[in-house]
């Protein structure tokens, strides 16, 4: 079998199982364990896969620029941005995280809302210009341009100042394996600075994370508190996600 047809048939196998286990996949196909775990070395160099111990998970495509992914899964995002907006309640402290789901949490919240929003995105301090009775509190850092947040250690420590009710956080990857991951490994800091100075994180997980893995592990799903879903394709997940005891949100369509 040539190289393109055997990379051909480690992506179907991807699209089809959800993962790769490369010792299995070699025996099943006569090949030597170093013939496919060079076949994933290459797919994961030109972004097709994401390869983790023993085999390979399908790539995140929400590593994207924050342009492009703007116009990935949408409407999933909106569904899940309007129930998590509902999750929050009034008068409590809330961090945003930032990308396109959060923002779509920001869409969703009543003008006259009365909270107070921690962020260190720039994009979401600015989409919450009109809602004159959130206070809205911006930490500092170094602004990471991909994602539009600010990172690094100045960032991490100003979280030292903050006790937040509920962190909701933005991820790129949702694996019951291999846990919240994100592309970039200052981001994945932070995120875990804020999730641990908030009384409960949710994650915020449109259709494209789910399965799917990003090079920088956050920390493992069952650290968080709960997690909101879209309904299209996410309830073969909620058993599991359940037994890991995390809260479920999902729509009910």
């Amino acid at each position: 079998m040539l190289t393109k047809q055997r990379q051909s048939l480690l992506l179907e196998r991807l699209a089809i199982d959800g993962r790769i286990v490369a010792k299995d996949l070699a025996l099943e196909l006569g090949l030597s364990d170093d013939t496919i775990r060079r076949d994933l070395r290459e797919l994961a160099s030109d972004g097709k896969l994401q390869r983790v111990h023993g085999g390979a998970l399908p790539s995140a495509p929400a590593e994207a620029d924050l342009d492009t992914r703007q116009q990935i899964a949408s409407v999933s995002k909106q569904s899940v941005g309007k129930l998590a907006a509902a999750l929050i309640k009034p008068k409590t402290v809330v961090i945003l995280d930032g990308g396109t789901t959060t923002l779509q949490i920001v869409e969703h919240i009543p003008k006259n809302f009365v909270c107070t929003v921690v962020t260190h995105s720039p994009t979401i301090a600015v989409a919450l210009k009109n809602h004159a009775s959130i206070k809205v509190i911006m930490l500092g850092g170094v602004l990471y341009r991909h994602s539009m947040v600010n990172v690094g250690a100045v960032a991490i420590e100003s979280t030292s100042h903050i006790r937040a009710d509920t962190y909701f956080m933005g991820v790129t990857g949702v694996s019951i394996e291999e846990g919240l991951s994100t592309g970039d490994l200052e981001e994945a800091h932070i995120k875990r600075a804020l999730s641990e100075r908030a009384a409960e994180t949710i994650v915020l997980a449109s259709e494209e994370k789910l399965g799917a893995v990003s090079p920088y592990k956050i920390m493992p799903l069952e650290h968080a508190c709960g997690i909101v879903l879209d309904g299209k394709g996410a309830r073969p997940l909620v058993k599991k996600l359940k037994r890991l005891k995390l809260d479920v949100y999902i729509n009910p369509a």
